[in-house]
């Protein structure tokens, strides 16, 4: 519980009307979810207007509203008029659990590829130290016996700030969590303390989302940009757009390269011929983290996750491990226990033939995901592409485009696509624009399409045809999600001799697809 007027000292209040001092038992930002005593806040979301729902908010027990226009059904109703609702509820939030990311040291991680496997890899490290952490994703947020599978990349403000109270109460000290650029743009991660910030790389993703590229990389560069002196900023030389942000930050900076042999640490003598990569990390310039100095050293790094951009995404790590001044022999030792993140890349049936899971989200993501199973051997590629829903155009022009300049040098001359009916809602439906610019692209390129209306339809498809030493790809989105548990379960009805325990065991863990 807390005082109204005390919460209403953190934000900008432009106007108020029937002010009075109220005993606050709680904040919403839903309707369905007040309760008596709480204050409700109107947000102006894509598809509704919290203020249409004052009325049922105080049915349910609302004592005040924090509004950016004037309700004047309710003259009674001490009502607190704003110029952000989005930005207020974060400042309120924080305010209301007692500012609970200051308690903690915490990790911020954006980037259009890799935010969630960079995520659990510097939580990885963190466990190996011994630390008691949190993890906030795409996948889960997990803290001690909690886990929870989410729906949003970053969580509405108030629900990541009460995320963080409780991590407080149960004495975590570090926090990793995914920041995503539209978390950024809606202030879902206002008020939040950041002691670490990192953007590795960015390409076009949610561009009809942010109207443009540039909008888009100012979202993700304003995590870096907002940084204070006395945080950290880990930024990759090798992009371009993540190197730029190097004189537009207060925080200090940590500066990686995997290519161009720049920064304050480099890989070196990268060997990838196993799909899994092991380098030597140089520190090439003194630097100091609280009680810890870094003089330049070299020392060496093994990963169990296969590909390429798992060299990148565990350089932050690395980084993010020195800076939370963890020994070099455990980051070494969590990096080389790390056995990776369900649906990234992720082998899931390895036998005479092989079930690769991939998210597949967009060009760059392709492009890697790609250039890694071009280094694998294999007979045939069979590629089960679940159409990305609800997301524009452009990602699905841009997509295909991906898919379409690997064929030739991966053999393919066919994709098994489907728009995954029946396990994708609304917000990730497959609109028919999206479809038509899929199949279009496929068509230019002389590519042959065959179109499932259900995913399990698809994956038959795939798994019928498939031969000795042939590489299924299931790849997609949240339209792939369940594509992996629906592949295992045909395999362990055309293949009953198998056994069961073994081949479920990539779903032990699992949550996408699952819950």
């Amino acid at each position: 519980m807390a005082k109204l007027n005390e919460l209403l000292s953190f934000i900008d209040v432009l106007e108020s009307w029937n002010d009075r001092d109220l005993d606050v038992q709680g904040l919403a930002y839903n309707s369905r979810n007040v309760e008596q005593g709480d204050v409700f806040v109107c947000i102006k979301g894509f598809k509704t207007d919290g203020h249409r729902y004052v009325a049922e908010a105080i049915k349910n027990g609302a004592s005040a509203i924090v509004v950016e226009d004037y309700q004047s059904d309710w003259e009674d109703l001490p009502q607190y008029k704003v110029k952000d609702s989005r930005r207020a509820l974060a400042a309120l939030s924080d305010a209301f659990y007692n500012h609970p990311s200051n308690a903690m040291k915490t990790i911020g991680i954006t980037a259009t590829n890799g935010k969630t496997s960079t995520s659990f890899m510097t939580n990885a490290i963190l466990e190996e130290h011994g630390l008691k952490t949190g993890l906030i994703g795409t996948v889960v947020v997990k803290f001690g016996d909690y886990s929870e599978p989410t729906k949003l990349t970053t969580p509405e403000s108030l629900d990541l700030h009460h995320y963080f109270a409780q991590m407080r109460d149960q004495d975590v000290s570090h926090v990793t969590m995914e920041v995503s650029s539209s978390a950024l743009d809606l202030s879902r991660v206002g008020s939040v303390d950041f002691d670490i910030v990192t953007l590795n790389n960015i390409s076009r993703e949610h561009i009809d989302l942010h109207g443009s590229f540039e909008e888009y990389f100012n979202c993700k560069a304003s995590l870096i940009r907002n940084a204070g002196e006395d945080k950290w900023a880990i930024l990759n030389l090798d992009d371009s757009y993540s190197a730029s942000l190097i004189d537009e930050t207060k925080a200090n900076v940590l500066t990686f390269s995997v290519e161009t042999g720049d920064g304050d640490l480099v890989c070196k003598d990268l060997d990838l011929s196993t799909g899994r990569a092991k380098f030597t990390v140089e520190i090439r310039k003194p630097f100091s983290v609280e009680g810890t100095t870094y003089e330049p050293q070299e020392f060496s790094i093994e990963l169990a996750t296969p590909g390429y951009h798992s060299v990148y995404n565990s350089m932050v790590a690395i980084a993010a491990g020195l800076l939370n001044e963890v020994p070099i022999p455990t980051i070494q030792a969590g990096l080389k226990g790390f056995g990776g993140v369900e649906r990234r890349f992720e082998m899931v049936f390895e036998d005479d033939i092989k079930i690769l899971d991939d998210h597949f989200a967009n060009y760059g993501n392709i492009n890697v995901t790609l250039s890694t199973l071009q280094q694998m051997e294999y007979s045939n590629l069979k590629l089960v592409y679940a159409i990305r829903g609800s997301r524009g155009i452009t990602v699905n022009r841009e997509n295909a485009k991906a898919i379409v300049e690997w064929a030739p040098k991966l053999g393919l001359t066919e994709v098994i696509a489907t728009v995954s009916h029946s396990h994708v809602d609304e917000k990730d439906r497959v609109t028919d624009e999206e479809l038509r610019v899929f199949q279009e692209m496929m068509e230019e390129a002389g590519i042959h399409v065959d179109l499932y209306k259900e995913l399990d339809d698809a994956i038959h498809h795939a798994l019928s045809e498939a031969e000795k030493d042939d590489v299924v790809l299931l790849a997609g989105c949240q339209g792939m999600d369940a594509g992996a548990k629906i592949a295992l379960e045909q395999l362990n009805k055309t293949r009953p001799e198998m056994d069961e325990e073994k081949l479920f065991k990539p779903l032990k863990n699992r949550v996408a697809g699952i819950l």
